[in-house]
């Protein structure tokens, strides 16, 4: 019976080792990337920034992560707040889970949201 037991430990930590290395996928199909950002991507995170939008996050959340590489490199272009350094700020801004975007007009949304949602939430056309 320990033997089984180890056994189907060994399996499942394997298979967590696999789902962590694994790329993540936004919406539209594409895998994401931290090393590139397109034009209409850049755009997307000045014009998220202009419109008083923020998205608050922590750098250990996983669906964080995942909403900045959709953004790739223009995710320096966006409105970010890491909460974990900035706790003031989130907690003035009533976060309370990650990620959290709010928008110039008061909408809320929690969770990764594609590209083309903050678009839309935002007023952006990109």
């Amino acid at each position: 019976m320990k033997k089984y037991l180890i056994i189907i430990t060994v399996l499942v930590a394997m298979l967590f080792l696999v789902s962590c290395t694994t790329g993540t996928t936004d919406t539209t199909g594409t895998t994401g990337s931290t090393d590139t950002a397109d034009a209409e991507t850049l755009a997307l995170a000045e014009c998220l920034t202009e419109s008083g939008a923020k998205f608050y996050g922590a750098y250990w959340c996983p669906h964080c992560i995942d909403q900045k590489e959709m953004f790739g490199d223009a995710i320096s272009s966006a409105p970010y707040v890491e909460c974990t350094e900035e706790e003031a700020a989130c907690a003035a801004a009533g976060v309370t889970g990650y990620p959290t975007w709010i928008f110039g007009d008061g909408t809320v949304t929690q969770g990764a949201q594609s590209l083309g949602t903050l678009a839309e939430l935002s007023g952006c056309e990109v």
